[in-house]
Formats: structure tokens, sequence, C-alpha cells
């Protein structure tokens, strides 16, 4: 079993009546599982942030590998984009195509 210290923390009354009323309706044994527990989860939540931000960069760095992202200023990614969209509204859709040929 490991060793176990005990410490003070100080809460906001809102806080301490959750903890409360978690153990008064039997759901927890004490206020100290219910800690324990809580710390569990913010242990397990911080692993799934630096996990994400470890693949974040990683994307980053696959991003930066694959070229130079300076030759696609902001005005050309836009020109880009409105010269797709013009495309694919100039495209007939396929509902008017079958009329066509009926």
């Amino acid at each position: 079993m490991p060793t176990i210290q005990k410490i003070s923390i100080a809460l906001p009354n809102e806080m301490t009546a959750l903890i409360h009323q978690a153990v008064e309706t039997g759901e927890y044994a004490s206020s100290s599982e219910v800690i324990r527990e809580a710390l569990r989860a913010w242990n397990y939540q911080r692993a799934l942030r630096q996990k994400a931000l470890v693949e974040l960069r990683a994307d980053i760095q696959t991003g930066f590998n694959t070229g130079d992202a300076a030759e696609a200023g902001i005005e050309t990614i836009i020109a880009g984009a409105k010269a797709q969209r013009k495309a694919k509204l100039a495209r007939p859709t396929s509902n008017a195509s079958n009329h066509a040929k009926a």
C-alpha cells in the first residue's frame, strides 16, 4: 500500500458542499475518496492534453516538412478558395444533367 500523507487544502463553499453531498448520498465513502478520484481524473485529462499537444506539434512539423509555407500568403489562399468555389458553382449538378438527357 502506498504511503499516505495528510494535507490541508482550502476550497470554496460550493466545492466543499459537493464533496459532502457525494459522501452523504453514499456515492463515496469519504471526502478523501472524492478528492483522490478528482485528482485521478485531472491527471488523466492532463495526459490527454499533453498527447494532443504532441500530436499537434507533429502535424505542424509535417506541414513544415511538406514545403515552404511562405510560398502561399493569405491573398494566395483566398484567391485559391474563391477559384475553387467558382469552379464548383460552374459545374452542373447531377440533377440538372439528368434533366437535360431526358
